[in-house]
């Protein structure tokens, strides 16, 4: 036995654990393990207070009770003790909702230090002129229609429109004759100063270009929209227009502090751009989704 327990204590492999253990009791006596995880401390600032305050008042239109404020309070603790356990086990790793969540925030800092300044009035009248046509506004119409319904009859919706359109002829929008032909109608039979975007949202898109092409002061048609066929009598037409800069400034200028922010924005973004080199997989075929080619450089 005596011989056995020499032979263990010569063994280079106990030695080796022992001196595993010896080494590893030295770091825990220097390095003891905290109760609570790195960064474990969560501090509640006097402006995190008052911020939330701010957004329960502007919601509730009243200050929170010394019990709301704590469950607030609780709240925010909770959601940041959640947060850092979802980083620590690397649960933001990978997730397209906050890859995407972040890069906004980015966008954001980036507009926080671009230090837009305010355009002089001078610079103001300058680019209006080169972009005015980006203001003009769009041509309004009033008109009032005469519906045929394809669900009550059918194929000859279009040709009974056609029929009635004789019928018309000569007759004023609110001839008495109008209230007796053609089909009820879900909507408006009269309408008034209307833009092109407002008809195409009743009538759609194709309509609201025929309608365009119609001279006020007599019924014309059959016009097709998304609901059936329609005789039109256009009672008034407004041409659009290009307003004059004294008119819009105030919009002239949120546009060119907006054109300014894109701008710096994407100077912001190249900058960060340039510290990274992208590299893309080959793509044997790219006719059915457009020639990428040459969209990335390396840098």
């Amino acid at each position: 036995m005596a011989s056995s327990q020499k032979r263990l204590l010569r063994e280079p492999l106990l030695h080796f654990l022992l001196a595993g253990v010896l080494l590893f009791v030295i770091y825990r006596t220097l390095h003891p393990i905290s109760n609570t995880p790195e960064h474990g401390r969560i501090e509640v600032t006097p402006g995190d207070l008052r911020q939330l305050e701010v957004a329960w008042t502007a919601q509730r239109q009243r200050p929170p009770t010394p019990q709301e404020m704590r469950g607030l309070v609780d709240s925010r603790v909770r959601e940041e003790i959640l947060y850092r356990e979802a980083v620590a086990l690397g649960l933001d790793q990978g997730d397209a909702i906050v890859r995407r969540r972040l890069a906004q925030k980015m966008e954001f800092l980036a507009d926080d230090v671009s230090a837009l300044r305010d355009p002089a009035p001078d610079e103001l009248r300058t680019w209006f002129a080169k972009n005015s046509e980006r203001f003009a506004a769009a041509g309004r119409r009033s008109f009032r229609h005469v519906y045929f319904s394809p669900d009550r009859r059918g194929a000859r919706s279009r040709e009974d429109a056609a029929n009635i359109l004789a019928k018309l002829d000569g007759n004023e929008a609110d001839a008495p004759v109008v209230e007796t032909v053609g089909d009820r109608f879900m909507f408006q039979d009269n309408y008034g100063d209307r833009s092109p975007e407002q008809i195409a949202s009743i009538f759609g898109s194709a309509f609201a270009v025929a309608i365009e092409q119609i001279q006020p002061g007599s019924w014309q048609g059959p016009v097709e929209s998304g609901l059936g066929w329609h005789l039109v009598f256009v009672t008034s037409a407004t041409p659009g227009r290009v307003p004059s800069y004294d008119e819009i400034e105030p919009d002239v200028r949120a546009a060119l502090i907006d054109e300014q922010r894109s701008a710096a924005r994407l100077r912001a973004f190249e900058a960060m751009k340039a510290r990274y080199e992208v590299s893309l997989p080959a793509v044997a075929r790219v006719d059915s989704v457009g020639d990428r080619r040459g969209a990335y450089s390396a840098r």
